[in-house]
């Protein structure tokens, strides 16, 4: 509320207008929900196989349960430097596409993703050595703690190699646009890979935790691979999120 107050100041370079707020504008309102929607679906059904993927570890073993757990904590921090990426990808991506300069977006998707490479292997790295520094805050049998290396090993390596691209690069897309195919991959990447390999390498092949942890990644690996052919293929530079 406050940083709505704010908003209304005269003095802001960007300011609020009382008769802009219920003033309806259907174009622009279509440009928004094109955007917003295949976002929501994406996430909606994210959530959904997460439920899932957990109730599948609530099948396992006690230990495993409490080492999923651990590692779920310290695959959180690992993750952040490939997620605060996201946002530089949608603000500098979506700002070159708004001026019509692809050229610019071209140049920046490379130079970000390379950054982006770099700030994760070395954030994963740093992670996987204070591990087990992490791991003298839990009290955890040496069995459980032995997992959750092998667990945050699994996670970080993949995360620095390949989420830049299944992550990062993809908000890059979204803010030139090329929202659909992102939905498209995600939702099939994230029910076709990640809950059904689940299910096999967890269950059928009995891999435990593991098995859950290797199909994550190799969802990383499906988006990664179709997002830089999707960007390689230029498809994206004819979007146009605001239509003048």
């Amino acid at each position: 509320m406050t940083i709505t107050f704010l908003c209304f100041r005269e003095k802001n370079r960007v300011v609020y207008r009382g008769k802009w707020i219920f003033r309806w504008h259907g174009s622009l309102m279509k440009s928004i929900l094109n955007v917003a929607i295949p976002n929501g679906v994406e996430n909606g059904i994210f959530q959904l196989v997460k439920v899932a993927l957990s109730s599948i570890v609530a099948l396992f073993g006690t230990y495993q349960i409490a080492a999923n757990g651990v590692a779920q904590s310290i695959w959180s921090l690992a993750a952040l430097a490939g997620v605060a990426m996201g946002p530089v990808f949608l603000t500098v991506i979506g700002q070159c596409m708004g001026t019509g300069n692809t050229e610019a977006a071209e140049y920046h998707f490379k130079k970000l993703t390379k950054l982006t490479l770099f700030v994760s292997a070395v954030w994963n790295l740093l992670v996987f050595i204070l591990t087990p520094v992490f791991l003298h805050f839990y009290s955890l049998s040496p069995d459980t703690k032995r997992l959750v290396v092998w667990l945050v090993l699994i996670h970080n390596v993949f995360n620095a190699a390949f989420y830049p691209f299944s992550g990062a690069l993809s908000n890059g897309l979204r803010a030139a646009g090329d929202v659909k195919f992102t939905m498209y991959v995600s939702v099939v990447s994230t029910v076709a890979v990640r809950l059904l390999l689940a299910y096999l390498l967890g269950i059928t092949l009995q891999m435990g935790v593991i098995g859950i942890a290797l199909a994550m990644v190799c969802d990383w690996v499906a988006r990664a691979v179709l997002f830089i052919w999707r960007e390689r293929t230029g498809k994206w530079k004819t979007f146009q999120v605001i239509k003048q």
